[in-house]
Parts: structure tokens; sequence; C-alpha cells
């Protein structure tokens, strides 16, 4: 893989000024064996030829340990020194014009401080962002800080990932939590340390506990047959790199030609559970799957405000892929008055959304209609399912009143290992909301999972056999 996002986590950026004469390539060494993923050389007022020529012989240092160096600004000289990438600010060449002059494996970073900005990088075919400044900078003490928020709404904006500049320390760095960026870019706090390796061997280790591991909470029925249900969810979840948390609702007896039984959770052993998890592991998203009563539905929507929970996905589950009923209408009825109004997104499928609205599904112009109609009575982010016949399994999305919809289609593929489809593709969507991206893009990326998912058969099952939840391509 030319571009990997871990590669960002520590960005150490080269600065005469800060190396103040020492050398820099044995500098550079040993931050990168304290712990620098990516090196960037910044030299200014030298001409091309002059950069490419240092670039080269910090080209031989990077490489040797395994890490890209990224040249700032001249691609140009990143290209004669056989640099890995380069980085460019808004005011330099275009990532559009230096895509189209380089390799399909050259690396391409640039400055982005607006959501706009981010998505015009990311349309050009920037592989990363840099945003800042964050904090106040020695190297540019009149940059326009970016705040907490800011920084927060820019990375989520694309998925392309993001990597936080601008007068980072050790001190400063855990006020990036939950910020979204994927790494952070450091001048003066390696490379104008006494030891860089000492200096980037603490942020790395900080950074680490900072830019923990996304996690994600299934809330559903267990699937002894291990296809749908909490099994399902936290196999999706695993597949996705994320850490998987459950809280189950009901017990039951089911495999892949349908259910024999199903045993009740109490609501408020329901409760305790979530409790447990949020005030230890907190979760970055929550599936709903499953629920058997309205009092348990009730138990769910009060601890996930109180925890005020986000990212939460509610598969609207009436019936089993076999066929066999899963919840009582009253239950159904307390899912959609109570889990809908505080849901980021809802997936019915056709007759679940038939279910939900009152209304009948015989064409694609249905779906549309009904998806907008359970939006504005709920408020909701929409996914109205295909796949019973209707169309040649394309999904429609309505987010709002002013991004409206969007169809994603999909081709129809013959297999009958469809046993918990819709468990797979709602966890598939938290798990990508976990990892910080927009809604509609964790959509696009749990179809492709799902996709991939449907055409590895596995032969198991004597009714609708399970998903190869572990292969994803």
């Amino acid at each position: 893989m030319k571009f990997n996002p871990d590669m960002l986590n520590i960005y150490a950026i080269t600065d005469r000024e800060c190396l103040k004469g020492k050398e820099i390539k044995l500098q550079v060494e040993l931050a990168i064996q304290g712990g620098a993923t990516i090196i960037q050389l910044r030299e200014k007022n030298i001409s091309t030829e002059e950069l490419a020529k240092i670039a080269a012989e910090l080209v031989t240092v990077c490489h040797k340990h395994g890490v890209k160096l990224i040249v700032n600004d001249d691609w140009r000289a990143a290209v004669m020194s056989g640099a890995d990438g380069v980085h460019v600010g808004l005011e330099d060449t275009s990532v559009a014009e230096i895509r189209a002059n380089t390799s399909a494996d050259f690396i391409i970073g640039t400055t982005a401080k607006t959501v706009k900005q981010a998505k015009k990088a990311q349309a050009d075919g920037a592989d990363y962002i840099g945003v800042g400044a964050v904090f106040p900078s020695p190297t540019k003490k009149n940059a326009v800080r970016i705040t907490h928020d800011e920084l927060h709404e820019i990375c989520g904006s694309v998925n392309i990932p993001a990597v936080a500049i601008g007068g980072i320390t050790k001190e400063n760095v855990w006020e990036l939590r939950g910020c979204g960026n994927r790494g952070i870019a450091v001048v003066s706090a390696v490379f104008g340390a006494d030891n860089p390796y000492t200096a980037t061997k603490e942020l790395s280790e900080i950074w680490r506990r900072v830019y923990r591991t996304r996690t994600a909470l299934t809330i559903a029925g267990s699937d002894c047959s291990g296809g749908a249900g909490i099994q399902a969810d936290i196999k999706t979840m695993q597949a996705h790199g994320v850490y998987a948390m459950s809280v189950i609702t009901a017990l039951t007896a089911q495999n892949t030609t349908g259910v024999s039984g199903i045993y009740e959770v109490p609501a408020e052993f329901v409760a305790q559970q979530i409790d447990m998890v949020f005030s230890d592991i907190r979760p970055d998203a929550v599936k709903i799957g499953m629920i058997s009563s309205p009092e348990t539905a009730e138990v769910i929507a009060d601890r996930l405000k109180y925890w005020k929970a986000e990212n939460i996905v509610v598969d609207p589950v009436a019936v089993a892929t076999s066929g066999s009923k899963l919840n009582s209408t009253e239950a159904y009825e307390a899912v959609k008055n109570m889990l809908f109004p505080i849901a980021t997104i809802v997936t019915p499928n056709i007759p679940e959304a038939e279910l939900i609205s009152g209304m009948k599904i015989s064409c694609a112009e249905d779906m549309e209609q009904i998806a907008k109609f359970i939006y504005e009575k709920y408020g909701c982010a929409v996914l109205v399912k295909g796949g019973h016949s209707v169309n040649n399994a394309n999904d429609y999305f309505y987010i709002d009143d002013v991004h409206h919809g969007k169809w994603f289609n999909g081709k129809r593929i013959d297999t009958a290992n469809t046993h918990g489809t819709g468990c797979t593709l709602s966890s598939a969507i938290a798990s990508n909301l976990a990892k910080r991206y927009i809604c509609e893009i964790a959509v696009m990326y749990a179809k492709q999972y799902i996709n991939s998912t449907l055409m590895s058969h596995i032969d198991l099952g004597k009714g609708n056999g399970p998903l190869n939840h572990g292969f994803y391509r």
C-alpha cells in the first residue's frame, strides 16, 4: 500500500532554526528511532536542485528505517531526490496538477483550514491534509488558530486522514483528544529538543494513549448460531478494526432455518450492562438491534441520553431473515418513539420501512417518499434498504432537508448466505461512524463491506447461511 494513515502518527518536520547547526541527517535518524513515523523536509530560500540534494541524503536515512520522506512545497525536488511525496500549502502548486504529473504511488498532502478546503483537497486527490495551527507556534507566531470544534468538523468532513499541526507539545497534546485527527505534526518539540530521540519517544507514547482504539457498542439479541445479532455485530466491528462491546437484550434459540425460542433479558439488567460499559470504556458509536419489549426500549433510551451517547445506529429489526418474528408490536412502537429520535441513522429494509410508515413500497419513488417521511417525523438520517425485490439491491439514503437524499446503487448477488445481513450492515455503519467518518461515507463503506461478505461464499447451515464476516476486500 502506497499510503497508510498510520504513517501520520508522529509527523516530524525539520527546521534549520530549531536544529541550530546540528547535522540534519543525525537528528532525523534520532527522531525516527524515537518513534517518528514520517519525516517532512522543510528548507526555505534554496533552489530545487539544492533541496533535492538534501532530500536525497535523507531518503537513505528514512528508507533504512522504513519511514517515508515528504518534501515541503517543491514536488519537483521530491521527484528528483526519490522522496516519497510532497506537502503543499494553499498557495502552492495545486494537488490536482501534482497528481497529474507524478506516479500513482506519490504521496500528496496539503493544508486545509476549512471544511471547504478539506473537501476540495480530497476531490483533487490528496492523500492527507494538515490542519492548523491548533496552538500558538514558535515557527508560525501569526497563524490563525483552529479551535477544537473546528478541527473536529474538518476531520469529520472527509474520509482522508488529517494531521494536526502548530505548537503541539507533550503538555498540550491531550487537548486534541477526540478531534478526529490521525496524527500530530511537530517541529520544535522534536528538532528543537536537546535529544530528538527522547523527545519523539515521549510524544509517541503520549499520542498512542490520546489516539486510542475506536470503540463501538452493540445492544442487541444473541444468535447462538453466530450469523446474526450480537455475534454478527462483534465479528463485523472486529473486521473494521474497532473494539467491540455488547449489551444483550435477549437470548434466542435460532439457526439458519428459524427461531425456536426467545428468552428476554430483564430491562433493569440491560440498563446495568449499559452503565457498566459507559462508565469504563466509552463507546464511540452504538448499534441497536433486537428489542423484545417496550420496557427495554425505554431503559436503553434513558441510559443513552444519560451518557450522552453519540453515533447511534438503530436497525429496527422486526423479522429474522428466516421469516421468524422477533418482537411484539408494542416493542416495535417503543423503538420508533423512543430510539428513533436519538438515532443518528436508522436502517430499515422494505418490510420494516412499510411497518414504520404504514405505507406500501412498490417502486423506487416510494422508498424516497418513506425515507423522507421517517426523517421528518423522527429527525434522524434514514437508509431504506432495497434488497427485498423492489430494485436491484439499491438503497436510498436521506440525511436532512439541506442535503436531501442519495441512491447507493448495488447489484444483487446470487447467494443463499443472507442470514444476518441487516445486523451486519448496521454494525458496519456504526464501526465507520466510530472511526469518525461522516454518515454518508460510513454508509458507503458499509455497503462495500456487505458486498465483500456476500461474495465470499461459505457453505454453512441448512437454511439462509451466514455471511463471511472476516472477508473484507
